[in-house]
């Protein structure tokens, strides 16, 4: 079935469940001469990992990652490289009690109402744990953007209702939240504990931003940079809104307000968040992305199984507090996806208008 490839020029498709063999990623797509160890996507899995911190699923994941193919003495062939990251701690019998049941929010029952079947173990391919092979699919991507110049880091910028009110990148590396507030990073633990203590769940807003991005990346007018960011933000399954530059807030502002004026040195303000008609700007790319709460929580809710008779269900398990701060690396990973796939398609522009000049 279509729908696990991602990608035209960087092309990248996931595979595995929550609760399988493994999980991974195969890339195709990828320029030869990069180089790429199993330790440069190793880093960035761990800023996923989970079982590091209190209100995390206490599931012990190594998540090691092996490279399969596409890498010779330590660097990328351009052939297809496999990535595999084998599940080592599964519990499946935590879920037997759900086996019939859908839980709220999750989609249990849209996947069974789609294919008549599915993987009750953890959620099967609709888990957060899909998300790994994205983690490590971007860690590629990253290595190909660094050659240009380019890095994307993300920060949790509000967290249960707890906002940060300054923004300091390097701060965002010392705490486990990725939160770049060191005062809302303690409110946001104290949140989050509470919350944990009554068996429920939280959501946030995670901020996107990508550095050093050359004017005319995008492809008009269905394949615009913007568009392609919003798509692979929303194709994370606890994400439910995504905005770019001033986002909503525009929607509020005068076009005097809202435009970035432009000048011999630069433009003045990012309103656009880097984007403008579908293509980058050269500014910094900036996206934000609302996190729903975990909907696996302890607290009694009214649902139905498979029969369609009405139950109420506990979940059990083992579960996070909140998607974030583990999304944050999703989130990146994802936005680092879409910028390698569009700097290969300008590269491509590029060197076709130096070989067949414009008249």
């Amino acid at each position: 079935m279509p729908g696990n490839t991602f990608g035209k020029f960087f092309r990248v498709t996931t595979f595995g469940e929550s609760h399988g063999r493994a999980l991974g990623a195969v890339i195709d797509g990828c320029p030869p001469g990069v180089p790429l160890s199993e330790e440069d996507i190793q880093t960035e899995l761990e800023r996923r990992r989970p079982g590091k911190h209190l209100g995390q699923s206490p599931r012990r994941e190594p998540d090691r990652v092996e490279i399969l193919s596409g890498v010779f003495e330590g660097y990328t062939l351009g052939t297809p490289i496999a990535l595999v990251i084998y599940n080592r701690d599964v519990r499946s019998s935590d879920y037997h009690p759900l086996k019939e049941i859908f839980r709220p929010g999750h989609g249990d029952c849209t996947y069974f109402w789609k294919y008549g079947r599915r993987d009750w173990r953890g959620g099967g391919r609709s888990s957060g744990r899909e998300t790994v092979a994205r983690v490590a699919a971007g860690a590629v991507a990253q290595k190909v953007l660094s050659a240009y110049g380019i890095e994307v880091k993300a920060y949790t910028v509000a967290l249960g209702g707890v906002k940060i009110q300054k923004f300091d990148p390097e701060e965002a590396e010392r705490n486990h939240l990725f939160c770049p507030d060191p005062e809302a990073y303690q409110e946001m633990c104290r949140r989050i504990e509470e919350v944990r203590r009554e068996g429920d769940s939280l959501g946030g807003v995670v901020e996107i931003r990508a550095t050093g991005v050359p004017p005319g990346l995008g492809e008009p007018v269905f394949d615009k940079l913007d568009a392609d960011l919003a798509k692979a933000l929303m194709s994370i399954g606890a994400v439910k809104g995504v905005e770019i530059g001033a986002g909503f807030a525009a929607a509020e502002k005068k076009g005097s307000e809202n435009n970035d004026p432009i000048t011999p040195e630069g433009f003045l303000s990012n309103h656009a968040g880097g984007v403008l008609a579908g293509i980058s700007s050269g500014q910094e790319i900036v996206c934000r992305v609302a996190i729903k709460p975990i909907p696996s929580i302890a607290k009694e809710q009214d649902t139905i199984n498979e029969r369609g008779e009405p139950v109420k269900i506990r979940v059990g398990g083992r579960h996070d507090a909140s998607a974030i701060p583990r999304i944050v690396p999703v989130c990146q990973a994802m936005v680092r996806l879409v910028l390698v796939d569009h700097l290969l398609q300008q590269l491509a522009l590029k060197a076709f208008r130096e070989h067949v000049p414009l008249p």
